[in-house]
Order: structure tokens, then sequence, then C-alpha cells
């Protein structure tokens, strides 16, 4: 039987972006396991979104159909990708997650994976609290919380400035956003989907 693993997510500047695609790759060299990417709906308006110099960006992503509620039922695992604001998952993810209380009522994704991964601005702007606040829905879901193990040695170096902890990859986009993600923060998203994909795997098995 063919496993299938959710890799859903927001990126405003395609720092996000990258690390999902990172995720669904590792998800992908696990034979017999299939990564389907999606995207949450965006709550801003377009002239925000040019405001904000992330039109570009979000040009990128328009590829990537918009995830449906419903649509979670389908999937073995989920990985979820969604950047910090203010030490807490965007509001667009949030969102998002706040529609599934009929999922929640039918304990639709009781026993399946679940998994975070994100970004901030700055070294300390909540990676590890954005990852457990998310953790919390997922549990409250019934879902089986896989992070990132460190099997993974680039999360236990000191030689460079890089995200990623035990709870999920992660990354540092810098106060401006120009910081894109680096080799060792991709090769944690890949990990991590790879991990994330074995053990759902198993359980389908």
């Amino acid at each position: 039987m063919r496993a299938k693993v959710l890799v859903v997510y927001y990126s405003l500047y395609g720092h996000v972006y990258q690390l999902v695609e990172a995720a669904a790759q590792g998800v992908r060299t696990v034979p017999d396991v299939e990564a389907v990417l999606r995207r949450v709906p965006e709550t801003l308006p377009p002239e925000v979104i040019e405001k904000l110099g992330a039109a570009e960006a979000q040009k990128q992503q328009a590829q990537v159909p918009v995830c449906t509620v419903d649509e979670l039922t389908q999937y073995g695992g989920i990985i979820f990708g969604a950047p910090t604001r203010f030490g807490a998952v965007c509001g667009q993810m949030r969102q998002f997650l706040d529609a599934t209380g009929q999922l929640w009522f039918k304990g639709a994704l009781v026993g399946k994976v679940g998994s975070v991964l994100t970004s901030t601005a700055t070294q300390h702007g909540g990676q590890e609290s954005t990852i457990l606040g998310l953790h919390t829905t997922l549990l409250h879901h019934g879902m089986v919380i896989v992070g990132l193990p460190y099997s993974f040695q680039g999360q236990m170096g000191v030689g460079e400035i890089t995200g990623c902890s035990p709870y999920g990859a992660s990354t540092i986009a810098g106060p401006d956003g120009k910081r894109l993600p680096t080799a060792n923060e991709l090769a944690g998203a890949k990990y991590q989907g790879e991990h994330v994909a074995k053990i759902v795997k198993k359980l389908v098995a």
C-alpha cells in the first residue's frame, strides 16, 4: 500500500517554501511514499503583498495548489511549514488550522503523523515556541508528533549560525528577509521529510 505525506505550508517571502520543498524531497527518497505539496489560503490582499515586497515570491509559488481542510484526511502524515510572527505561527496557518474543528470532532486525524518546520527573522525569534505551539494543535487532533532527531548531526555544530532543533527544521531569514536557507538548514528539512516518511510507511503497513 502506497503511503502519502502532505507538505502544507505558508510562505510570504519564500523561505519556508524552500524548506518545504527540501522536506518533500526527503519524503520522496523513501520508496513507496508519495509527497504532495500544498499551500494554505492567503489572507492578505494583493496590494498589501505588493507593498511588503513579496509579490515576486508569491508569483513563484503560484503553481502550488491551495489546500482544503477536508484534504488533510487523505494522508498518513502531514508536515506543516509556516513562518513565525512574534514568537507564534503566522495568521494564515493559524486560520487554516482553526477551520479544522469538524475534523477534530470526527477524530479524522487521530493516529496520523504530524511534523512542523518554521522560519524566523532573527536567531532567537521564536523558532522553538512556534513549532511547540503548533504541536499543541496537532496533539488535540490526536496526531503522532515527529520532530528532527539528533541523528541529524547538522544541529549539533556551533561553527555557523543556523536553524534546526530537535523540534523541527528551521531557517533564519534575517531582519530584512534577505538571508536564504543555508545548505545545513535545507539538509535538516530534507532529513525531517525522510524521517517522517519512514514512520508514516511503517504505520501504514
